[in-house]
């Protein structure tokens, strides 16, 4: 009589697990160094503006890469073959870099000047920014292509990017807190406090935005293309 599959032992040489590990990390690592180019970016176009400017639209920046857990939680969660090539094209979002601005119009304008650069290609933008999420979620959402020069050769490694004010993003920090408070479950009158909440923030982004123009003699209004200096 055969064995039951679950009363099988399945044996993995020690050089089996050695060779999916460093492939894995081999796999990441493509992200990590494309993560590092787009975080290099934002860092000369954060010191240029200090420079030449005398104004820094960049507060903070903060990235990542997923842990291997969180990678596999997500290709399963999307049911994403568990291979590398179709990791790439459907998960995008690998490595991730949020950029805390100033004011709206910082955020529209950085992303206009990262994706000018010749070897910076924009394959999604969502702009939560002009269109919220109906529990009030703002931010600028960009997947940016780039490319990291390996002994192997070129890699295009996909980046999102998020763009977001003070504001927003102290507000997406709270709800974050509140979801997980709640697994996801959160009470209906909470969830009509925490719209309230985002619209609250939204207005103190244009007040804020304006004060800022008047003191600095004039600009393009919230969401305009061009960063206050």
């Amino acid at each position: 009589m055969p064995t039951p599959l679950d009363e099988q032992q399945i044996t993995v040489s020690a050089a089996s697990l050695r060779a999916m590990r460093d492939e894995f990390q081999r796999f990441l690592m493509e992200y990590r160094f494309g993560l590092q180019e787009i975080e290099t970016k934002i860092s000369i176009l954060r010191e240029e503006f200090h420079e030449t400017h005398d104004y820094n639209p960049i507060e903070h920046v903060t990235s990542r890469v997923k842990s291997p857990d969180s990678l596999v939680e997500k290709v399963q969660r999307k049911g994403v073959d568990p291979d590398f090539d179709s990791i790439r094209e459907r998960i995008t979002d690998i490595a991730g870099i949020r950029v805390t601005c100033s004011f709206v119009s910082d955020a529209y304008r950085l992303l206009d000047l990262l994706s000018a650069q010749d070897d910076v290609r924009v394959r999604e933008v969502e702009d939560y920014i002009a269109s919220p999420k109906p529990n009030g979620y703002k931010s600028l959402h960009a997947i940016v292509e780039v490319p990291v020069f390996l002994s192997t050769g070129r890699v295009d490694v996909p980046v999102e990017v998020q763009l977001r004010t003070i504001a927003m993003d102290f507000w997406a920090s709270l709800e974050h807190k509140i979801y997980y408070k709640y697994e996801g479950d959160v009470p209906v009158d909470l969830l009509a406090d925490l719209k309230d909440a985002a619209d609250t923030a939204a207005e103190l982004d244009t007040r804020m935005e304006g004060l800022h123009r008047e003191i600095r003699g004039g600009g393009p209004g919230p969401g305009g293309p061009a960063i206050l200096v």
